[in-house]
């Protein structure tokens, strides 16, 4: 609110030294003190009648709904438009899912029917 730097705030004490007095400064100073307060607690009231009289926080509350449902709403479009793009190419590529049974080579060695089984090859036949 106000820009008082170190300078300007000296040279109110000395001149408020000079113009009061030592003997009333401390009075005075107090007596500022109070009329701020009040001042400041005065406006603070009027301030949170005014708010509550037009709605203040129902108003915040509404614009923070509207943020926040943009948001959504600009999430949801770019989560579809990112599926969108990847269904094309899960569509052409028919591959098989990670971990699934397809994937996975078949490293079972030995045929599967009886009729595959290889026969047992022994000296005493083979002469």
């Amino acid at each position: 609110m106000f820009d008082i730097g170190f300078f300007e705030l000296l040279l109110i004490a000395v001149v408020s030294l000079v113009v009061i007095g030592p003997e009333r400064l401390p009075g005075t100073l107090r007596k500022l003190a109070l009329y701020w307060g009040r001042i400041k607690r005065s406006i603070s009231d009027t301030r949170q009648e005014i708010e509550q009289q037009i709605g203040a926080d129902d108003i915040r509350r509404q614009l923070h709904n509207e943020e926040v449902m943009e948001r959504l709403a600009k999430a949801e479009a770019e989560l579809n438009k990112s599926l969108d793009i990847d269904e094309p190419n899960k569509a052409t590529e028919q591959s098989p899912a990670i971990g699934s049974d397809e994937s996975k080579p078949d490293l079972n060695l030995e045929p599967q029917s009886a009729a595959e089984k290889p026969q047992p090859t022994s000296d005493k036949t083979a002469s």
